[in-house]
């Protein structure tokens, strides 16, 4: 498997703790971290594999420090290069908007020519509206640390497993 670079936007340091345990279900020998408030567009074309992390703030927005760097995104050159998405949100306080920001990383990213991998069930979630979820499925790993913090090392664990699978 070769590198993959996790890239992640964190304000509370949620993201990155969850960045952090990725890492090291990969290896920190096969898995970089990366925090986008200090990434280019070169971090992003130097990796073939890349995971990329944001919560999701107030009614629907990408986290701060992610919103500033979908013009690095939309600037490289993603051709071929696979990418898994994880998203932090609170299913109960903002149900209507569980994991927005993931979905709006999705967009983006659909617009490239990448090959989105990664996507999980919804099943053990209660949330009425996602802009995270195609086809009822998340279009990553969604991640609720207030409110299911005992279920994150087992969805990160699974999830890192198909990655493997699904990573050259």
């Amino acid at each position: 498997m070769q590198d993959i670079g996790i890239f992640y936007g964190s304000s509370t340091g949620n993201t990155e703790s969850v960045a952090k345990k990725i890492q090291e279900e990969f290896g920190a020998d096969i898995a970089s971290i990366i925090d986008v408030a200090d990434a280019s567009v070169a971090d992003l074309e130097k990796f073939d594999n890349l995971i990329l992390g944001t919560s999701t703030w107030g009614i629907g927005d990408l986290q701060d420090d992610f919103e500033g760097f979908l013009s690095e995104i939309s600037n490289a050159n993603m051709d071929g290069k696979k990418v898994a998405l994880f998203g932090l949100g609170d299913q109960y306080s903002y149900s209507d908007s569980f994991v927005d920001g993931m979905g709006e990383l999705f967009k983006v990213l659909e617009e490239k020519n990448c090959e989105l991998i990664g996507e999980t069930s919804t099943d053990g979630y209660e949330y009425d509206a996602s802009g995270a979820e195609k086809d009822d499925k998340f279009v990553g790993l969604a991640i609720d640390i207030d409110n299911q913090d005992d279920q994150t090392e087992e969805r990160v664990a699974d999830w890192v497993a198909e990655l493997k699978n699904q990573f050259n």
